[in-house]
């Protein structure tokens, strides 16, 4: 049985989660290292300029709910939908464009 394309998406977020989850501390959650490792390997834009620290930081901030000082996945989807959000709102805004309806 063959995957739909939204089904492969998702196993495709779920394993880059795990993928970095795993290195330091505990393997259900992405330290700021790790959280720092998916964004420059996985959104190579989303960290670009002089503060990626500051960045990192600040998209840690956002996402760790409990304050842990790591994201675990639930706090980790909250960016997911947030950047697809962000693409749906670019990608819908080009289409206007494009179409001649800006």
């Amino acid at each position: 049985m063959s995957c739909t394309d939204l089904q492969s998406a998702m196993e495709t977020m779920v394993a880059v989660f795990h993928k970095y989850s795993g290195k330091e501390g505990d393997r259900y959650k992405l330290s700021k290292a790790e959280m720092k490792d998916l964004l420059t390997n996985e959104l190579p834009g989303v960290l670009t300029g002089a503060k990626n620290a500051e960045t990192v930081e600040s998209i840690m901030e956002d996402l760790d709910v409990d304050k842990d000082g790591e994201v675990d996945f639930n706090e980790y989807s909250v960016l997911l939908a947030a950047l697809s959000v962000a693409c749906n709102e670019f990608f819908m805004a080009d289409l206007k464009h494009m179409c001649g309806k800006a």
